[in-house]
């Protein structure tokens, strides 16, 4: 059987997470900072029976496509559970675990692919309604503006002439 490339158990174990209906699947390219593994990807699950689930169909299609499995931990309590193999190590925990731990900001230093199946609010783009132009008006340029003048403030008129050239005295403030 042909050996597995990193980047083919990658998207296995994404694909295997979403079929599972995981959310926010973060993966993190940590090559440059340990040599232990390759890529860390962390998904979120609404419960322990979920978190097992996911984890056990993760295991079971890289069996599946041949790959090996180093192991796996956490699988009693389901909050959160490591899936090692080997050059991908995958973490499926529950949102608040996963809040308190934070391995996205331990990792963060590597290389973060798009998060996949967010459950974040999208704000729309933000877009302009074009100009409404009238129908013999095509190319014609708007008319200049004047540029806007100061008004004269409070006592301006009551202000003292000193000698020629002499600047005005301003009062002190209170």
């Amino acid at each position: 059987m042909k050996k597995l490339s990193t980047l083919a158990k990658k998207k296995l174990v994404i694909s295997a997470l979403e079929d599972i209906k995981a959310h926010d699947i973060q993966a993190i390219d940590v090559r440059k900072l340990t040599p232990i593994f390759d890529w860390v990807v962390v998904a979120s699950a609404d419960s322990a029976r979920q978190t097992k689930a996911l984890s056990r169909h993760v295991l079971e299609t890289l069996k599946e496509a041949g790959s090996s499995i180093v192991g796996t931990e956490g699988e009693d309590s389901g909050e959160w559970i490591l899936v090692d193999a080997g050059d991908i190590v995958t973490h499926v925990m529950q949102p608040a675990v996963r809040q308190y731990y934070a391995l996205e900001e331990l990792w963060s230093d590597g290389k973060f692919d798009a998060v996949v199946n967010s459950t974040a609010p999208v704000d729309p783009p933000r877009t302009r309604a074009p100009r409404k132009r009238k129908a013999g008006d095509e190319g014609a340029q708007a008319p200049a503006r004047k540029p806007r003048t100061r008004k004269a403030g409070p006592g301006a008129s009551r202000a003292k002439a000193g000698a020629p050239g002499e600047k005005p005295r301003r009062r002190p403030t209170a």
